[in-house]
C-alpha cells in the first residue's frame, strides 16, 4: 500500500545511526517531514519547541533519559501527540510499561516497514 503522509511531521527519538538511517529510508517516499533526536531529552525538547510535529516514533533505551521517561514527560505536555515505542525486547512486560507510561502503540525490532506505515497511518490519518 502506498502512505502519503504529505504536511505531517515525525519525530524520530533513535540513538543507532544504522536504525535512523533506516526510518529515513522507509519513510522518505511518504513525503513526510523527519526529525531526528539522539536521546529522551532531545525528544521532549523537541516537543516543546516544535509545534509542528504530529507522531513521535521513541526508542525504549535512550542515553540521558530513556524513552519511558520521554514518553511520560510528552504526555505531560500534549496528551494527545501519538507516541509510538519501538524496542528490541518483545517481552510482555516491556510492552505493558511502555502503554502504562502513556505510548499509543508499541512495535519491535527489526521493525517491518508495512507494520510501522500501518500505525504510522492510523495516528497520522484520523
Amino acid at each position: 500500500m502506498e502512505y502519503n503522509f504529505t504536511g505531517k511531521t515525525i519525530l524520530i527519538a533513535e540513538d543507532e545511526a544504522v536504525s535512523r538511517f533506516l526510518f529515513e529510508k522507509a519513510l522518505k517516499k511518504t513525503k513526510a517531514n523527519l526529525f531526528f533526536v539522539k536521546n529522551g531529552v532531545e525528544a521532549v525538547e523537541m516537543i516543546k519547541d516544535n509545534t509542528e510535529i504530529d507522531a513521535v516514533i521513541m526508542d525504549i533505551r535512550l542515553p540521558l533519559m530513556d524513552g519511558l521517561e520521554a514518553t511520560t514527560k510528552i504526555k505531560e505536555l500534549i496528551p494527545e501527540m501519538p507516541v509510538i515505542i519501538q524496542s528490541a525486547y518483545a517481552m510482555q512486560s516491556t510492552r505493558e510499561e511502555a502503554l502504562e507510561c502513556g505510548c499509543d502503540d508499541f512495535i519491535t525490532k527489526p521493525i517491518k516497514v508495512e507494520t510501522l506505515l500501518a500505525l504510522l497511518h492510523r495516528h497520522l490519518i484520523y
